[in-house]
């Protein structure tokens, strides 16, 4: 037994998550696409995952490249994040027009100038389940600066804040 597809996306609409914008670079071509469904895996060694919808470009672009990086929005980047889901003008535009890119370049994908941390990563491993790729990614370099990230919750766009609490 399965819970049914409407209460399964409504309980999950209450599940902050970090906006990222996954991008890749190489033989079959430069894309990038924001995407939710991101995690941790291993410290040892280092590595991602990324859920990515099967017949997207985004997926064929990351498989066929063998590589790709993760870009965690900045909480000031709803408009990235809106480019880069394809709801924006230019989404079939080149999306990466106007976006700052950061200099030196990373050799899996662009990493976008005003995220809070961008991963870097060589495919390691992909697993097909229903609708999705679950991605995985070693982590080759990592880049990171003091912000806070673009949230995304109960479909909008939220400001993470900080409070420490006492024991």
């Amino acid at each position: 037994m399965t819970a049914d597809r409407i209460s399964f996306i409504a309980a999950m609409r209450r599940v902050a998550n970090s906006v990222t914008v996954v991008t890749t670079d190489g033989p079959l071509g430069r894309h990038g696409a924001t995407v939710s469904a991101f995690s941790s895996v291993s410290a040892d060694p280092p590595a991602v995952l990324v859920c990515l919808r099967a017949a997207s470009r985004i997926a064929s672009l990351v498989t066929g490249n063998g590589q790709f990086c993760i870009n965690v929005l900045d909480q000031d980047d709803h408009a990235v994040a809106e480019i880069f889901a394809g709801r924006s003008v230019v989404a079939e535009a080149d999306r990466f027009a106007g976006i700052p890119l950061a200099a030196g370049g990373h050799p899996h994908g662009p990493v976008l100038a005003t995220s809070v941390c961008a991963f870097s990563c060589r495919l390691a491993n992909i697993a097909a389940f229903g609708s999705h790729l679950v991605v995985v990614g070693g982590v080759e370099a990592v880049c990171s600066r003091e912000a806070m990230p673009l949230a995304y919750v109960n479909g909008a766009y939220a400001e993470v804040i900080t409070r420490q609490f006492l024991n």
